[in-house]
């Protein structure tokens, strides 16, 4: 490592696409760890951190306009130790400073830009700041000059401040535990309701986001409850979401949200993880009412992940920028004038009309492709609408594309895992099951030390230890694939995961699970959000495993933990219960969800597990035994094995209570939606 006295660029050796950005900047950047600590002790300087992420828009601006200028840059140099951190690699970091944001009372978002005492502590922040004052916003380097005297002539309340965020940032749930039930989540369901768009889907206003855990939270209301509302709300911001412009009508695939409230203009990075949750709710709401629209966004989007995100190394890359050329959006827009051009002019006017574009454009005189209001096609139109896409899509190709950070992440992974093994069910897409299990061998394999997840894979490079999400996701991914395809190894690698989980996870003091390991880097405190973020929490995908370990094992041990589980954090969710949706589905899941057990092998076997797997995921597990012998001891469906009389056969088991054997697809189906509605009476 260069002598830190020269002051140099230190990202040029890391693997994370997003530091790669900024190695050649003239500000002296240092990655997280121990040695940038040690410099700003060193030195007494402070801390200026800069978190983002390479598909982040504001945070090139920030980059070209500041970090890029060499004036600027010699400021950061002067009056501070500079730290850049990928959000996706560090997402511990990440959290902590931004939770410290918001303990300040300010809006959170990224670039994150964040002052901090030598030794890590926050003190004051922001988001993006601008290179000159615009708007009342102060100038980026005043800024810095004022933070840094503040530094260095009021120490007295720099101290205050950093003990009074931390203090915020250290403080846990003391409320008493609080029930929630039916009646609870029912209400709860409501209230979105009321607060969704009746016409464009998703949340009144913009921007908008596909926020998939609210719409599974809906989906599930309607399961539970019996009423269309419920599937209709979460079906309406699917539909929209897949007709509008935040939707890649070429090449396949979803954008981040969208700036307007019509789903019509999209901040255009794709990232991963929305990606994986949309589709997942496509397969959902499809194997519940199948929709063409779906099948066919699905099969593009699979289509787009096998193309442009999967790595040479087995993984998928974790997003595509927004930008390219230094523009936002420019690699997706047209003018009428370019598809005239390469369709001719009746054809373009055909493919204008159905794809709203127009010579001025419907977006600041460019034109996003979308569906949203051009009605339904014949089958020849759809026919010749695929035709000229093709002829766009090979146009397109040609341009620059926008950036792919190619790190493989394994918690987005296990999102991505667990849609495609839920959507080749739903779907009868056999090679997407193949795509699940051959990505869920490399994170397996080669994301993998001892036993142990790491979180971040990039140039032959494994950060390790993992997190609590990593193994939350691929415990689901472990399982999903499990209830697919019956094989053992499946579920032996999930119970192995969700021992080391409980092992260096786990918090004995206050219930629940920390996010980094015990034996991780050590940081101003360890942090335990259970609140959603653009991902679901940790907390209630690990509920929802513990739940589904329960089930497929009939073992009391993962009962005794979920129960645990449920009692130390479902008080922290009845005060803020929109932000812990991934939590209350996974609440449903434990109070109204079904079994089916499907005992025998051979023909008759197989008919019935594909019924099974074709009904919705969400509130389904599915447990194959291929004889009575495989049905664990302590399992429910134990006291009505007899009755099969030796038969391939199928249970539907609720609680800890299974129903008669059935032996036919329609009588299970019919078996699964009457006990249902039972439930719902």
């Amino acid at each position: 490592m260069t002598d830190a006295a020269t002051h140099k660029n230190r990202l040029a050796d890391e693997t994370s696409p997003y530091l790669l950005q900024h190695q050649h900047n003239p500000v002296d950047w240092w990655p997280w760890g121990p040695q940038a600590l040690a410099e700003a002790q060193r030195t007494g300087k402070p801390i200026l951190l800069s978190v983002g992420y390479a598909a982040c828009h504001w945070c090139h601006v920030m980059a070209h306009e500041s970090f890029e200028d060499p004036a600027t840059a010699a400021v950061m140099n002067e009056l501070f130790v500079n730290i850049k951190v990928d959000r996706e690699e560090r997402p511990d970091i990440d959290q902590i400073y931004m939770h410290a944001l918001h303990a300040l009372g300010q809006q959170g978002g990224w670039p994150l830009t964040m002052f901090l005492t030598p030794e890590g502590g926050p003190v004051w922040g922001g988001t993006y700041f601008p290179k000159e004052a615009q708007y009342g916003r102060a100038a980026f380097t005043d800024v810095l000059r004022n933070v840094a005297q503040v530094f260095r002539d009021q120490p007295d309340k720099i101290a205050q401040n950093h003990i009074a965020i931390v203090e915020r940032l250290s403080e846990r749930n003391t409320g008493s535990l609080t029930t929630l039930g039916y009646t609870e989540l029912n209400t709860a369901a409501q209230s979105i309701l009321r607060a969704s768009d009746p016409v464009n889907g998703g949340l009144e206003g913009a921007p908008k986001f596909p926020q998939c855990a609210m719409l599974e939270f809906l989906w599930r209301a309607g399961a539970r409850t019996g009423d269309e509302r419920f599937f209709e709300g979460t079906a309406l911001a699917l539909t929209r979401i897949s007709q509008g412009g935040i939707y890649d009508h070429l090449g396949g695939g979803y954008t981040r949200y969208s700036v307007d409230d019509k789903w019509l203009v999209p901040h255009f990075e794709k990232m991963l993880y929305d990606n994986a949750q949309i589709l997942d709710m496509l397969a959902l709401d499809y194997a519940r009412k199948p929709d063409p629209l779906y099948r066919q966004r699905a099969i593009e989007t699979v289509a787009w992940l096998r193309r442009e995100m999967r790595t040479a190394d087995g993984g998928f890359a974790s997003s595509l920028d927004a930008d390219s050329e230094g523009e936002e959006g420019k690699f997706y827009v047209w003018s009428q004038s370019e598809i005239e051009r390469l369709l001719g002019t009746d054809d373009a006017t055909f493919f204008a009309a159905k794809y709203d574009v127009t010579a001025d454009g419907n977006f600041e005189g460019h034109n996003i492709l979308n569906r949203l209001n051009s009605g339904d096609d014949t089958a020849l139109e759809a026919e010749q609408l695929a035709a000229m896409r093709a002829v766009l899509m090979q146009a397109r190709d040609k341009r620059v594309r926008p950036g792919l950070d190619d790190k493989v992440l394994a918690d987005w992974n296990g999102l991505a895992i667990t849609a495609l093994a839920h959507a080749a069910n739903a779907f009868d897409e056999p090679d997407w099951l193949t795509l699940a299990c051959t990505t869920f061998g490399f994170v397996a394999t080669k994301m993998s030390r001892n036993g142990r997840l790491g979180h971040s894979w990039r140039a032959g490079k494994l950060l390790l230890p993992g997190l609590a999400s990593d193994y939350a996701t691929m415990i689901r991914a472990a399982l999903a694939l499990y209830e697919a395809t019956g094989d053992t190894p499946f579920l032996t690698q999930a119970i192995a995961w969700q021992d080391a989980l409980d092992t260096h996870y786990a918090d004995a003091k206050h219930g629940g699970y920390y996010l980094t390991a015990d034996d991780a880097e050590a940081l101003i405190v360890r942090p335990h959000s259970t609140t959603d973020d653009a991902v679901p929490n940790h907390t209630g995908l690990i509920a929802q495993n513990l739940v589904r370990l329960a089930a497929l094992t009939g073992e009391e041990r993962w009962r005794r933990k979920i129960t645990t589980l449920f009692a130390a954090t479902l008080a922290e969710a009845a005060q803020n219960m929109f932000g812990h949706l991934s939590l209350l589905n996974a609440l449903d899941l434990y109070l109204v969800g079904a079994e089916v057990v499907v005992v025998g092998k051979g023909e008759a076997a197989d008919a019935l597990l594909a019924a099974a797997r074709r009904l919705p995921h969400a509130n389904m597990t599915v447990l194959h035994a291929p004889d009575a012998d495989a049905v664990p001891n302590s399992h429910p469906a134990q006291a009505q094995l007899d009755a099969a009389g030796g038969r391939a056969a199928a249970f539907v088991c609720r609680g800890q209570t299974c129903s008669l054997p059935v032996t036919t697809p329609e009588a299970l189906v019919d078996l699964v939606n009457n006990t249902q509605a039972e439930g719902n009476a």
